[in-house]
């Protein structure tokens, strides 16, 4: 047979949202590349979605119906399975309420039209649901606070900085996409900072690199803020609290900012050098944000922005997030029984009460490994009277489930997509037939709702759905039809390219609102004390691997923590935090500081892999995100 290319749109949890260019044969994967006609993706891919094959074809593929039989699974055709499924939902609501049904959806993909699992267990219950957002909760919460909107200036906005500060964000990881724009940038004459206390190759990007503590950027926001207040080059005519923010800022002079970050005041000089000679980008990372007091930390990067003056010009701004569903209309209305808080799944489920959660439902979403303290949670799932998962993998929470609906891989979907690392929007379309008795997720909730009269409201097809979505867009002339024209993504028109310019601020005070109440610097914890960074790796998508599986997380530290543990490279070890300990094989580099350890994130509980065994659940200071990097460690020989 013929080889066939076919477009669509990568929906996994990752900034780019990367057009795909697929090869088809015999409805199996020949090549897979990036779409060199999409404006962000430019023709190349990441290592983990260009190893996608793998995992389409992977053992812990689920191609069917799965009902928990003894202490395994039976396979069942899928009518027979959304048949038990209705009928254990109808009476657990009929005996307890709809509020003993707790829907979790994540962000397994990206997909908009997942939200009708969420349309689903509203017109049900309303039932319970997760607030907050273990990804960028705090940082999100910090600019709406401070701006009135969270979003980011136009992705190639870059060209007009003359200065880039890359402040906790590792782009070859997180943002393969944004590297180009930053070779660009460098080449053209614009000056690069990395600030990370993490080294990563980053830093081969950039002028200079500086290494915080752990922990205390904020210190290092008000050291560089300090710098600017002493050579009189603060403008607060657009701020709101700038006085009561000034003053906190000079409660210590540079070289005591400084200390308390560990940075070299040369160091904190050249940042401010940077912000005096702009316009100047600060790229925020979504790493540093979680710290229980992450929300802080942002909204000090934000004030530097703001009294710098270079929020508000092209090439400037401080650039945390894309409103990723801001372009589309909604297809819920957000209506919950009661909320589960997502970095506390564990201990609120275990908690709740009148009534207590009996069924859990998960969607888009791996929580065991996933979520922080995945004992308590995998213990949550443990102990609920019914589970049903929807994945198209067996994961460490679909082997707790009590029935596995699979559902479509990436390439199987069909679904719109936005981006948080740039504004275009796209169009996922199915390039491989699923498997028999696979069915797209609309249809599954379809044939669920018919079971429990409520089929009418869910009634249309996949399109009809999209075109619900893109109801907004439309009115400007960016239907599904000229989404489709322009290969699939587009850019709606009413995006400014400078999220904050010329505009009213839309905050209560129409200025920008400078952050008052600064929390003290993290704790030092003598028996742990290496600062844990379960980080994104270029290998896997949390506990989705694109490599083969291993013995044991690597962990990496520098040369001096590994020998004063009694271990060396290639060495098995135990790591070890006040809430969970784990087997690792050390790996070691003298470019890390001595208070860090570093693993990737995720991984897989059921093996022992899972980073997040070692994460105590707690939440950040505002926006109910998880404070995945307040965790302290400790390395020992196994």
């Amino acid at each position: 047979m013929e080889t066939v290319t076919k477009r669509t749109t990568c929906s996994r949890d990752c900034p780019d949202a990367c057009g795909l260019l697929v090869d088809i044969r015999s409805n199996e994967i020949i090549g897979l590349r990036g779409d060199p006609d999409h404006p962000v993706t430019r023709g190349f891919l990441c290592f983990r979605t260009s190893r996608f094959p793998s995992i389409q074809t992977a053992k812990n593929r689920v191609s069917t119906a799965l009902v928990r039989s003894g202490t395994g699974f039976e396979s069942v055709a899928l009518d027979e399975a959304l048949d038990l499924v209705a009928a254990r939902l109808t009476r657990i609501r009929a005996e307890s309420g709809p509020a003993a049904i707790f829907h979790y959806r994540s962000g397994g993909s990206l997909g908009l039209l997942k939200q009708v699992a969420d349309r689903f267990f509203e017109a049900f219950g309303p039932c319970t649901t997760k607030i907050g957002d273990i990804c960028s909760g705090a940082g999100e919460a910090a600019q709406l606070a401070d701006f009135g909107r969270c979003d980011s200036n136009d992705f190639f906005d870059l060209a007009h900085s003359a200065n880039v500060l890359i402040w906790g964000k590792n782009p070859f990881v997180s943002n393969v996409h944004l590297v180009p724009l930053l070779r660009q940038a460098r080449e053209r004459g614009a000056g690069l900072t990395l600030i990370d206390p993490v080294h990563h190759r980053g830093a081969s990007l950039c002028d200079r690199y500086v290494q915080p503590r752990p922990g205390s950027d904020l210190e290092l926001a008000f050291a560089v803020a300090r710098v600017l207040v002493d050579r009189g080059a603060v403008d607060p005519s657009r701020c709101e609290n700038a006085e009561e923010f000034l003053a906190r800022v000079q409660a210590h002079d540079v070289p005591a900012w400084a200390a308390l970050a560990d940075v070299p005041v040369p160091h904190v000089e050249a940042i401010a050098d940077a912000l005096q000679n702009g316009p100047t980008a600060i790229l925020v990372g979504w790493g540093m944000q979680r710290r229980e007091r992450g929300g802080a930390i942002v909204r000090a990067l934000d004030a530097l922005s703001a009294l710098s003056g270079n929020l508000f010009v092209p090439g400037g701004g401080c650039s945390f997030y894309y409103q990723r569903r801001g372009a589309f209309a909604p297809i819920h209305t957000g209506a919950a029984a009661r909320h589960v808080r997502e970095p506390m799944f564990g201990a609120d489920v275990l908690a709740a009460q009148d009534p207590p959660i009996r069924a859990i439902w998960v969607t888009a979403g791996n929580p065991v490994a996933m979520l922080p303290d995945s004992q308590r949670v995998a213990e949550a799932f443990d102990r609920t009277e019914f589970v049903v998962v929807v994945d198209p993998l067996m994961t460490d929470t679909a082997r707790r489930a009590d029935v596995v609906l699979p559902c479509p891989t990436m390439l199987e979907d069909d679904d719109l997509l936005g981006a948080f690392g740039h504004h275009w929007i796209s169009e996922s379309r199915p390039v491989l037939d699923p498997p028999p008795g696979v069915v797209h997720e609309l249809e599954l909730f379809q044939r669920l709702a018919s079971r429990v009269g409520l089929g009418d409201e869910f009634a249309g097809s996949v399109d009809d759905w999209k075109r619900k979505l893109l109801a907004n867009v439309a009115k400007d002339g960016l239907d599904l039809e000229t989404l489709r024209e322009n290969g699939g993504a587009a850019r709606p028109t009413h995006i400014p390219e400078t999220a904050l310019g010329s505009d009213a601020i839309p905050t209560p005070s129409g200025k920008v609102e400078l952050i008052t109440a600064v929390p003290p610097p993290p704790p030092v914890d003598e028996e742990f004390p290496l600062w844990l960074f379960s980080n994104s790796s270029k290998d896997s998508q949390s506990s989705v691997w694109s490599t083969e599986p291993f013995d044991y997380l690597p962990v990496t530290v520098h040369p001096d923590v590994a020998a004063a543990a009694g271990v060396a490279a290639g060495d098995v070890a135990v790591l070890e935090s006040r809430v969970g300990a784990i087997e690792v094989v050390v790996d070691t580099s003298a470019d890390q500081r001595h208070d860090v350890a570093i693993v990737p994130k995720g991984g897989h509980f059921d093996r022992g892999q899972a980073a997040n065994s070692l994460v105590e659940a707690r939440t950040t200071d505002i926006g109910l995100g998880g404070a995945y990097l307040d965790c302290h460690v400790r390395l020992r020989p196994a």
